[in-house]
């Protein structure tokens, strides 16, 4: 395995960080998460215009341009002779003395992995798969924007540990007000009286690329829907339900604690439209 380590790429066994990266000691960094389909990074300009996002709301400077960011990742694909793949890329403060002033990082370190994509049982999208309501609140908006896709993942972690201690794939958290917002990698979705329902950005979520295209795709299929604030009974009491993310794009959910969801019709259009969606995006990139 190679990885994109700052300006080169070099084997894994190479591919080290000092000790002193503050992305290391503090969690003090940023990152994207995307996938490859037959050699085409799937939305990458937005994945890019979300990390220099993030950079710009934590004060960090990216240390590549947009053209840079791209070669980047295809010679990283390359170098692994990856065509489909699962791509993360990581830029964090960079190595400096201990202590919290970023100002004592004088140089971001960048980092590149890409894996061969695994892809998910066919079971889960068949049967669907299994979430659970975490006891662990989700972070306050206040206190960590959420649009920020930082480093600083242990609430995640710890939602995550519960969902697995339980026997779930996946935890959903709520607000500080009780009210629902996304999953430890997910968004959330679900459908009550035909209406395609998701908790607003105003809840304190991450405004995932995928939830995006499948609000987009709702409307253009005639789906009503809603952002809104929404109890976690509202989603014990839906019809359907499902999570989406850039890996695993729409996954069916089959059960939310103990209330079971059979995968159903409004489910299963939106997976095969998004699988349409990817499709033409992919045609596309490779006809330029």
């Amino acid at each position: 395995m190679y990885v994109y380590l700052n300006n080169r790429v070099v084997p894994e066994s190479d591919a080290r960080v000092s000790v002193f990266d503050h992305g290391f000691l503090y969690g003090d960094g940023i990152y994207e998460t995307m996938r490859a389909y037959d050699g085409v990074v799937f939305m990458l300009d937005e994945h890019i215009r979300r990390l220099h996002r993030s950079a710009s709301l934590i004060g960090l400077r990216i240390p590549k341009n947009v053209a840079g960011i791209k070669a980047a990742i295809h010679k990283t694909l390359e170098a692994n002779s990856l065509k489909n793949a699962y791509i993360r890329l990581t830029v964090s403060r960079g190595s400096g003395p201990v202590g919290l002033d970023p100002e004592l990082c004088k140089k971001p370190t960048f980092v590149i992995i890409a894996n061969k994509f695994k892809e998910y049982p066919k079971t889960y999208y068949k049967n669907g798969i299994k979430l659970i309501i975490s006891g662990t609140k989700r972070n306050l908006k206040e206190a960590v924007n959420p649009q920020i896709k930082s480093l600083n993942f242990l609430n995640n972690i710890l939602a995550k540990a519960e969902a697995k201690e339980r026997g779930a794939h996946e935890a959903l958290m709520l607000n500080s007000m009780g009210y629902l917002t996304e999953g430890t990698i997910s968004n959330i979705f679900f459908i009550s009286n035909q209406i395609l329902c998701t908790p607003s950005t105003n809840c304190g979520i991450l405004d995932g690329i995928t939830r995006k295209i499948i609000l987009e795709l709702a409307v253009k299929n005639r789906i009503k829907i809603k952002e809104g604030r929404f109890r976690k009974e509202a989603l014990y009491n839906a019809s359907e339900a499902f999570i989406t993310n850039t890996t695993m794009e729409v996954m069916p959910v089959s059960r939310v604690d103990k209330n079971k969801y059979k995968v159903g019709a409004i489910t299963r259009l939106l997976h095969r439209e998004y699988k349409k969606e990817v499709k033409a995006y992919i045609s596309k990139q490779i006809l330029i």
